[in-house]
């Protein structure tokens, strides 16, 4: 599933690696001359800067932006070169600093027995050439300082300014692990104490200056006597003996925010292995222990970390390969744990791994570094070809966070959702689907709003990764000392007054609107929500022209064709309730603007379930709407529905408002394909809504054999009052009118209540009847009418008259007989 790109040649080796991406090298001439180049990924040019005429083994190198000083430490001899020569004076070790523009002086900058590494800063691109380079200088002596070397110009030459001794400042002492980060010229390291230790950084600035701004107190212990630099160039021989005998530890960034620490330590077990991400910004760690397949007791047992901005890789080569989001850690769903053949990249085969920046690695045992990064095709194979729900999900989510979205990429997503509706057990595809591409869509509208809108449907997770298991703890926050920084500094910052306010209840629910939606549902005549309701329906209103101005697709019909009271009451609610939300918590976001996101926010959630519709439609091959009920519907069109009706249980479980014209779309379907017992239930479970366009098409269309008045005195039956008022009318048939009269007779006798009728009205019909019973039942019927009591006044024919009619033919059909 990674994907790896080569910029090197193993033939060189690689000692540093520059901000601006150039990497500086060493290889050995023919006449073992020890050459140093520098090589350009924008331009692909290399570049010579300097030759040894010896053979050397170059322990660090570095090179300012200007590139008129290269700073270099080597290894003069080893301990046994030294004893044979009679050379116990001299130092082992030798940093220099040269002027290379041209070749010309060269300063002693350390000569002494511990390693040395060197590291230039490097201004902010596109600054004017300064006259002053600022170099680190590491010291296995466990401490760092800062060189200010000023150069100036003469004859056309580079030279350094200062003839005595350069300007130092000493940066950090008495630590015992550091690491580089050359894109944000920040310096992390760790301090041993005696029951833990303290993460701190330093941040370097373009103006020259620099300051501590993190601190962090961890619960590791740290033994080591060795220094373990990361990130201070490669010596490959000497990392490779040290990375045996010290902790191994990594510290990623990632843009948004995050700060991770990557932790192992050898396991004393020797078929598992151990390893820590404490998520720095969010406050706890999560400990990982692995229970390995297969163990090769002669390599090293090293996990190597790898910086993929929204995931942290942990690799094991040959072993697993496990990607942990680092923007939603909290559930293990959301990262992925390969084993195999998924989780081989075939030229990382070497446990001397390291990231030197992000979404890029380099092997130090052979000095080659390649560019890192999730292969979307093969994530996209893999969530086809993944049996458990926790690489689903993971992969689901990997997919529509991870890479900007494309209608292709939605298109094979959609439909893999169509085929594994009944194979997701812990989660229901439809709503991540939903939820996680609203989330991808918006959160870049505005600062933080990431914090405050749902990314996942889950609340918690049980399942569990085999082979795996993890433990969480909790972890005190980072101090951080700065005030109105912006950048990385800002958006950590904002990440961990989150976590102090209790991130997980920031993010928007749906219980309120739950309640509030069935409250209104069922008590919408109240008085006192009259003004309110009208606000609510003016917000549906402007989602769905909203939803106008920026969807020119040719839509299903009847999808956003007609008025849906529920459908619009949801969409209404959702905007008050998401709105209220947000200007709580953004307050520094202006109100238009507000109301422009939650706006967008709904409008994308329909358009989702519109795509979703439409993909499944494509897939099938259906006709852009099903509303044909005179034959029964293919086995086509009952995957649809069954996809429909997976739809809206989806939506129902998150509360999430419908296209209006759904539920017309899916009964029509439902007609089609459900034996007529099966359809009802459906019906009378909640799973179909009756809608007017359905109904009163069904009536229209279908003729009155024997199994059609079935089916319509079946769905006739089951209508709501205010909605059966409006379809009776279109169903010319006895059964129809009985109905119709029945219920017209028990909504007058409802207005009578306990009143008796003052006086019998003979003769007021034009059929006179002898049929005492009936004749006391339509004066009685006739005094309610005088009184101007009619139920149905929007149909003229329906009154005493018409139930009059409609009893004697009714009892003369019973008796069979004739009515004329």
């Amino acid at each position: 599933m990674i994907s790896d790109t080569s910029e090197n040649s193993s033939a060189l080796y690689i000692v540093n690696v520059e901000r601006n991406g150039k990497i500086i090298y060493t290889w050995k001439g023919n006449q073992r001359n020890t050459h140093i180049g520098l090589y350009d990924l924008q331009t692909k040019q290399n570049e010579h800067l300097y030759m040894f005429e010896r053979d050397l083994q170059i322990i660090s190198c570095s090179v300012n932006s200007e590139r008129t000083l290269l700073a270099v430490s080597f290894r003069q001899y080893t301990e046994e070169e030294r004893v044979s020569r009679l050379l116990q004076s001299v130092s082992k070790y030798l940093t220099l600093l040269i002027e290379i523009h041209p070749i010309n002086n060269v300063r002693v900058l350390k000569a002494v027995d511990s390693c040395v590494r060197v590291q230039f800063l490097y201004p902010v691109e596109g600054r004017n050439t300064s006259t002053e380079s600022h170099l680190l200088l590491a010291s296995e002596d466990k401490y760092i300082e800062q060189f200010d070397i000023r150069v100036v110009e003469e004859e056309h030459k580079v030279v350094i300014q200062n003839s005595g001794q350069l300007p130092r400042a000493r940066v950090a002492d008495d630590l015992i692990w550091a690491q580089w980060d050359m894109m944000e010229q920040r310096l992390f390291y760790i301090v041993p104490k005696e029951s833990r230790s303290t993460l701190k950084c330093v941040q370097f600035y373009p103006d020259e200056n620099f300051n501590s701004i993190l601190e962090s107190h961890l619960d590791i212990s740290v033994n080591d006597t060795h220094l373990k630099l990361v990130n201070f160039g490669y010596n490959y021989c000497q990392d490779q003996d040290v990375a045996s005998k010290s902790l191994n530890l990594q510290v990623f960034t990632s843009k948004a925010g995050g700060l991770c620490m990557c932790y192992s330590v050898a396991s004393d077990i020797p078929d598992e292995i151990t390893y820590s991400i404490y998520f720095l910004h969010k406050g706890y760690n999560k400990t990982f222990t692995v229970s390995l397949e297969r163990t090769e007791s002669h390599r090293l047992k090293e996990v190597a970390f790898m910086n993929l901005d929204y995931y942290v890789a942990a690799y094991l080569p040959g072993q697993f390969l496990h990607l942990l989001n680092i923007q939603h850690p909290d559930l293990l769903c959301y990262s992925l744990f390969l084993t195999g053949e998924d989780a081989r990249i075939d030229v990382l085969q070497n446990c001397s791994i390291r990231s030197p920046h992000m979404s890029t690695v380099l092997d130090c045992y052979v000095g080659s570094m390649y560019a890192v990064s999730i292969c979307h095709s093969a994530l996209l194979r893999f969530l086809q070809n993944s049996k458990q729900d926790s690489e689903r999900l993971a992969a689901l989510h990997c997919a529509l966070l991870y890479f900007q979205h494309t209608e292709d990429s939605e298109m094979q997503i959609i439909w893999w959702i169509s085929e594994n509706l009944s194979t997701c057990h812990s989660f229901d595809p439809i709503q991540e689907f939903i939820i996680a591409s609203l989330y991808c869509r918006m959160c870049p509208e505005a600062h933080n709003l990431d914090k405050l809108l749902p990314y996942t449907s889950l609340l918690h997770w049980i399942g569990i990764i085999p082979g795996v298991t993890c433990a969480t703890d909790i972890i005190s926050l980072p101090v951080l000392e700065f005030r109105n920084s912006k950048g990385f500094w800002g958006k950590l910052s904002s990440n961990l007054e989150s976590v102090k306010y209790a991130e997980p209840h920031l993010h928007y629910r749906n219980n309120v609107l739950r309640r509030e939606w069935r409250h209104l549902s069922e008590q919408r005549e109240e008085r006192r929500t009259t003004a309110y309701l009208r606000n609510i329906f003016e917000n549906a209103k402007k989602v769905l022209s909203h939803l106008d101005t920026w969807d020119p697709e040719e839509r299903l019909i009847p999808l956003f064709q007609e008025e849906d009271y529920q459908q619009q009451l949801l969409m209404g609610l959702m905007v008050a309730q998401l709105k209220d939300h947000l200007m709580r918590h953004l307050q520094y976001v202006g109100k238009k603007k507000i109301d422009q996101i939650v706006l967008d926010y709904v409008a994308n959630l329909l358009n989702l379930i519109h795509r979703i519709m439409k993909e499944v439609w494509r897939r099938y091959q259906l006709h852009s709407c099903i509303f044909c009920f005179d034959e029964r519907g293919s086995t086509e069109e009952f995957a649809v529905f069954h996809i429909m009706s997976r739809i809206l249980e989806a939506a129902n479980g998150m509360c999430m408002p419908l296209p209006p014209g759904f539920h017309t779309l899916h009964l029509g379907l439902g007609v089609r394909c459900l034996p007529l017992h099966t359809l009802l239930h459906y019906i009378d479970n909640g799973v179909l809504h009756l809608t007017e366009t359905c109904v009163r098409k069904l009536l229209r269309d279908l003729d009155d054999t024997e199994e059609n008045e079935k089916l319509k005195f079946s769905i006739v039956m089951r209508l709501p009052e205010t909605l059966g008022q409006k379809i009776h009318q279109f169903w010319n048939h006895p059964v129809n009118a009985n109905l119709i009269a029945r219920k017209y007779v028990k909504l007058l006798l409802e207005k009578l209540g306990n009143r008796q009728c003052s006086r019998p009205i003979p003769e007021r019909l034009s059929v006179p009847v002898e049929f005492l019973p009936l004749n006391y039942l339509t004066n009685m019927l006739a005094e309610i009418e005088s009184q101007g009591v009619h139920p149905y006044e929007n149909q003229d024919h329906v009154n005493v008259r018409f139930v009059e009619e409609t009893a004697l033919k009714h009892t003369m059909t019973l008796l069979g007989l004739n009515y004329s």
